[in-house]
């Protein structure tokens, strides 16, 4: 077991799941800060999920040498089955790359004046040219983003921790039913699971290891916890306010002073270039086993389709798409608890 992959595994685990939604702070809100008390039940929950699943997905993927998501579904849905839901997969991520190319460029245009066109641009040029190294981009941009993700979590609990409503984690109380507490991290963990997979598999052939997947697993999924929490307490002590905020996060990071705005600014953008980068690897490598076609080539082709998808604005298509792949990551994680990995 080697530590440094160790620490690959979990930077790459952590920053393909705690993506743009996560560092808005829209999806703890949503899935876990909403409910008040029970939001920290549940967060121990999803990160029993992450760990669990997480190493189990990545054991299967090694063990009959997954070359993309796509194999992986046939293993678990057999073979027709298991291509229809790659082929699902595969127009919900191109959605999904839309939305965050799209938000790419409204952070270029909204915070750097820089025109909305020209932050697609400067964010699809950067993706394609990170992919070109394959896998080790992934981890590479990880390895940067992370980190600094952590020192910002860091930074928002200790000001948290200080404030007057430090304490109100434990005691929020919420109008929502205690069911849909705990199906709610049920629905995150499987969501985001099945999203993860599109990397996490290809990771988990590469390395290989059981012993380093595992280790990796236990320090992504428990890193991934810290983070959900964290987020949380900072969310929990400006309750209820601050639902009317269309990036909770972003809020928080104002009290925090300019310097913190601009670590967070970076942090927005950096998440939503690893999501991107993350997703487009592996919608990738399944074009790539289906056509034949050269990697470049199709990486530039998925960055054309999502390029003109994000002109479209793209919120009824997501308001579809979004629920119906709920549906179906609900299936898969079911599957995933049953199969057996090795």
């Amino acid at each position: 077991m080697k530590p440094v992959k160790v620490l690959q595994i979990a930077f790459t685990y952590m920053g393909t799941v705690v993506g743009a939604g996560f560092a808005t702070g829209q999806e703890i809100l949503q899935f876990f800060t909403r409910f008040g008390y029970w939001g920290t039940v549940a967060i121990g929950l999803a990160t029993v999920l992450f760990v669990w699943l997480g190493a189990k997905m990545m054991l299967i993927a090694a063990d009959i040498g997954a070359k993309s998501y796509e194999d992986l579904n046939k293993t678990l849905f057999g073979e027709r089955a298991g291509r229809l839901v790659s082929h699902f997969m595969l127009c919900v991520l191109l959605g999904v790359n839309a939305v965050m190319l799209a938000g790419a460029g409204s952070i270029f245009n909204e915070h750097l004046g820089i025109s909305y066109q020209t932050g697609l641009l400067v964010t699809m040029i950067g993706c394609y040219l990170l992919l070109r190294k394959g896998m080790n981009a992934i981890l590479t941009v990880n390895a940067i983003v992370v980190p600094v993700m952590l020192v910002f979590t860091v930074l928002v609990i200790l000001d948290t921790l200080r404030s007057p409503g430090a304490e109100r984690w434990l005691q929020l109380e919420s109008d929502h039913s205690p069911w849909a507490a705990w199906a709610s991290p049920v629905l995150y963990a499987a969501f985001n699971l099945s999203m993860a997979q599109a990397v996490l598999v290809p990771l988990g052939k590469e390395i290989g290891d059981r012993r380093t997947i595992v280790a990796g697993c236990w320090v992504g999924g428990i890193g991934i916890g810290f983070m959900l929490l964290a987020g949380h307490i900072a969310l929990s002590a400006y309750m209820p306010g601050i639902t009317q905020l269309a990036i909770p996060m972003g809020g928080i990071a104002r009290e925090l002073g300019q310097s913190i705005q601009w670590i967070y600014l970076f942090l927005i953008f950096a998440e939503i270039l690893t999501t991107l980068i993350s997703d487009v690897y592996g919608l990738t490598l399944q074009l790539e086993e289906r056509l034949g076609w050269s990697r470049r080539v199709i990486v530039a082709a998925v960055l054309l389709v999502c390029y003109l998808i994000s002109q479209m604005g793209f919120g009824p298509l997501l308001s579809t798409l979004y629920p119906l792949f709920g549906m179906v990551s609900l299936g898969w994680l079911y599957l995933m608890i049953r199969r057996k990995a090795g």
